[in-house]
Formats: structure tokens, sequence, C-alpha cells
């Protein structure tokens, strides 16, 4: 069975977060959730590419419902100054896709001192979330949406004791680390979300072999070893255009028979119709969830409160 964007349900009314928005999967991801009715916030780091896709999805969709909020994932104090920014503006989050990330890049370290790969695509993740919990539970039946990689079967559990890799340090290795880390939030909010009794559900979608500018960045980044040329080379032969990668990360989000701690990918694995994926070695990823909390909690000082949360909105809606 087929699956395409016209498959989106009606979103009018509907309040939706993607992060980086403005190219790639996540402007794929807002074109086809604003072209059904979604007021989108495109949260993204570069002012002149955001711009650039603003005017790009409105010359498609007129109509579109847009709102631009800058996040940079790389700083803690800037991701929460998104969130907070968010917050204010909205008391619902019906949809969060969370989409940016970097691919194999060379060894760095963020302003607060995080290795790159686990702060842009995880950490910066975590702490979004956590601040905007209160918003996500607040509505009907939010949909929180994680990005994999079929890298991450290279990848192995955060260790606490060596978050940042400190002196094993492999972009290959450090990058399917934070891609599973992805999957192991989005089974282990599910299970939190669904212990403190809320409506809302995370799922994970990985994109398969997408033709976006990820491969070329790590090339331009000097990252990706001998590989990275060759995942260039190939995504652009044989890779997915961004609008059909981002269907996987879209149906997660709006199909409504995608159950939560889920994963959505492409049928052949690397391509393909939009289809839920078997999650290999589920009990093995699941045991390392309880580490990758307590590195998160430590790293970020973000607690990820569901029940705290739950509770607060319950009270909300109790008050009315």
């Amino acid at each position: 069975m087929t699956w395409s964007a016209a498959d989106i349900p009606d979103l009018t009314g509907r309040v939706a977060l993607v992060t980086g928005a403005n190219g790639g999967l996540g402007l794929a991801c807002t074109a086809a959730l604003s072209g059904r009715g979604a007021h989108v916030i495109m949260a993204a780091r570069d002012p002149a590419k955001t711009d650039d896709a603003l005017a790009a999805i409105r010359a498609e969709v007129p109509e579109a419902s847009l709102e631009v909020v800058p996040l940079d994932l790389a700083s803690q104090a800037g991701t929460r100054d998104a969130a907070a920014a968010i917050a204010d503006a909205h008391p619902v989050l019906d949809l969060v896709i969370a989409n940016a990330g970097v691919m194999a890049m060379p060894e760095r370290r963020t302003e607060d001192g995080f290795e790159m790969q686990l702060a842009v695509n995880h950490l910066g993740h975590w702490t979004l979330l956590s601040r905007l919990l209160p918003q996500i539970v607040a509505a009907p039946a939010a949909r929180i949406v994680t990005t994999t990689s079929i890298a991450r079967f290279q990848g192995s559990d955060v260790d606490p004791a060596n978050p940042h890799l400190e002196g094993e340090y492999d972009d290959w290795r450090a990058y399917g680390r934070s891609k599973l880390a992805a999957l192991q939030l989005a089974l282990g909010l599910d299970a939190a979300l669904r212990a403190a009794g809320t409506p809302a559900h995370a799922l994970c979608a990985h994109p398969g072999i997408a033709h976006t500018d990820l491969q070329k960045r790590t090339v331009r980044e000097g990252g990706g070893g001998s590989q990275g040329p060759f995942w260039e080379s190939y995504a652009e032969r044989r890779g997915m255009p961004p609008a059909r990668g981002a269907l996987s990360q879209l149906r997660a989000a709006t199909d409504p028979g995608a159950r939560g701690g889920t994963l959505w990918g492409p049928r052949w694995g690397g391509t393909g119709d939009p289809t839920r994926r078997f999650l290999v070695r589920r009990e093995a990823i699941e045991r390392g969830i309880p580490a990758l909390w307590e590195a998160s909690m430590a790293l970020t000082g973000e607690r990820m409160d569901v029940e705290a949360a739950a509770a607060a909105a319950r009270a909300k809606e109790a008050g009315r």
C-alpha cells in the first residue's frame, strides 16, 4: 500500500514545530504540513536560508501559515530561548518533528563543551522537548517524531562516564551513536508519556537515502573520511528527492494509525514507500535508555519531567 503527502489528513487548526525547517527534509516536511492547513513553526539556524525557504514554500503554497523561530541546537542557551519564544506564543503544540541534524563531522565541541554531533542531533532536541512538554501534553493527541538513520547500527549507547567520546572519537561512530540516541529518545519518551496517562505519543522515523545537503556538508566540513565522498555521490545518483525522503517522518507524524513507540522508514531500507519498520534488537536498544536519560539530564540540567507536565496540564484543564 502506497502512502504520499496526499494522505496527510486535514491539519487545519493544528500547530506543528519542525526543526531544521529551512532545508532538505525539514523544508519538505514544512511544505507538506502547511499545505494541509497546519500552522508550522520553522525552527532553524541560518536566517538567510530560512528567508529563502519561506519564499519557496509561499510560492508553492500561497496560503501557508508559517512562523520563524531562530534555533541553534548547538547552543543550550539558544535552544532554551527558542523554547521560551514558542511556549509564549503557543499554549498547545500538536506536532513536533525533531529533524535537524549533522552527519559525520570532524571532532569539535560546542560552546557548552559538548561533542558536536551528540549536541545537535540529541541534546539540543532533548532540551527543546523538555522545555515544551507542557505545550505538547496539553494537545488533544500530540505526536513527537525524532529522526534516526540506518547509521544507528554503527552506534553504541551513550556512556554517562564518557559522553563526548574523549580519546575515542570517530566521526561515523559518533554519528551512529547520536542517531541511536534519537531512537532511544522516542522509545523512552513514549513510555513516559503513556505512564503519565497523556494522549501524546512519540515515534521515530528514518528517511533512508535522501538527496539533500546533509552529505555535501559532511564533505565540505572535512568529515566522513573516504565514506564521505562515496555517500555524497551515492545520494546524488540513487537518493530519493527530499519530498519523498520526508514521507516517513510525515507518516509517523500524521497517519492516524501510527502508534507510539514505533519506527517508520522506507520499505526497502534506503528507498521506497514509507512504512512501519521492524525494530531490530529492541530489547538491547531499550536497555540503553536509562543511561541516555542519566547522561542527558546531567549534561543539560533538563529532567524531561513528563509526570510534572501532565499534572500541570490536568490541573489547568480542571480549573477551566
